[in-house]
This record gives structure tokens, sequence and C-alpha cells, in this order.
């Protein structure tokens, strides 16, 4: 699931490409994100290994308001109130809560989406594309840590909205992943509870508080 949210707010996280070719689309991306009150999600997430014979696609949404988030993906819902993350599994009717610990080196919080690639990447433009009807442009993201799993991550986007469409994440093992934007939604009106977790609709369930 940690891996699965730094993906996502990679997508977000354009804003910090401010020396490169496409160095106007990009300052076009990041004041529009850093314009929105809210964000809200609805994306395909596909995770690929040919090697190993993998395939897993599943669906998710996410909605962000500063650095709080609820998201909800594989049947749980993940949501950080800005000080305290609970993730709710209604299958095992669990909650797992946890304080956020952001000096943990690889904790990506929504507080760091817009600064987390001023270091340890380096990047380029690459191609780009007609995708439905719409021309995707490229930006290629390489670790500089040569221990990384990653290979590089591609990041799309929508040169008309100026919008991310997709990030594609190539792993040195060979696994690849796709997280692809269906709908993005920004400065929708929001439930005053929507990030706030309510304990009298789990007192069934087991609460496992890690810290």
């Amino acid at each position: 699931m940690k891996k699965f949210i730094t993906l996502l707010l990679i997508m977000l996280s354009a804003s910090v490409f401010s020396q490169s070719k496409g160095k106007a689309l990009l300052q076009e991306v990041s004041a529009k994100v850093k314009s929105y009150d809210n964000i809200s999600l609805d994306f395909k997430y596909v995770l690929e290994n040919t090697s190993e014979n993998i395939k897993q696609e599943t669906r998710g949404d996410v909605v962000m308001e500063g650095e709080k988030y609820r998201l909800n993906i594989l049947g749980i819902t993940r949501l950080f109130d800005g000080k305290t993350m609970y993730s709710i599994s209604p299958e095992d009717e669990e909650v797992t809560i946890s304080s956020d610990n952001t000096d943990e080196e690889d904790n990506i919080t929504p507080s760091k989406m817009l600064s987390f690639y001023e270091d340890g990447y380096t990047y380029s433009m690459d191609i780009e594309q007609n995708i439905k009807g719409r021309k995707v442009q490229y930006v290629k993201l390489t670790p500089i840590d040569s221990n990384s799993e990653i290979k590089h991550i591609l990041l799309g986007i929508d040169k008309q909205t100026k919008h991310i469409y997709n990030l594609i994440q190539i792993g040195k093992n060979g696994t690849k992943t796709t997280l692809t934007v269906n709908s993005f939604k920004t400065n929708e009106p929001l439930s005053k509870t929507l990030f706030t977790f309510d304990n009298n609709k789990y007192k069934d369930y087991y609460i496992n508080k890690l810290d």
C-alpha cells in the first residue's frame, strides 16, 4: 500500500521539474496543482511482470485537500486527517491506526508531493504521444541512487489541460506499474467529515494501534 501511495503522490509532484526543455509546460502544471483547494481522482492501476506471468489490474479513487487525503483501493480505505493515519479494512473488520512519522525517509506524504523530486532523480524530456485524441508529453526520471529498485519513471502530462495523465514506473526486476487517471476533478464541494475518522462506525472492528 505504501508503494502505491508513493506512486499516486508522484503523479502530483511534477512542479519540481524547473530546469528542462519542458520548463514552461511543467511550471504550468505546478501552478495548476497549487491553485486547487482539493483534487479528486478516479484511476486505473496495473502491475505487470511478463517473466513472472503476473498482471494485476484494479481501480480506485482518492480525494486530497492539503495534507489530508482519503484513498479507496483494493477494498481498503486509507484515511489521513493531517495527524493520524487510519487504514480501514471491512473484509477483515480491522482498523489500523498510526501517527504520521514524516521523519522516515521513505514516508512520502501529501505535504512533500510538490518537492519530492528536488533530490534523488535526474530527468529529461521524453516522447510525445497521441493517446485517445490527446497529446501527452512524457518526462523521464532516473534515480540517482544506483541501489534503487526503480529503473526509471515516465510521467505523462496532458498538454492541453496541463494535468497528469499517467505514470509508468519500470523496476529493475522487470515489473511495470502504470497509474492512469480516468477522472481529474478539482475544487469539489466536500463533506466536513470526509477526512474524519468516526469511531462509532467501527465499534465491532478490531482496532490495531501501531504506536
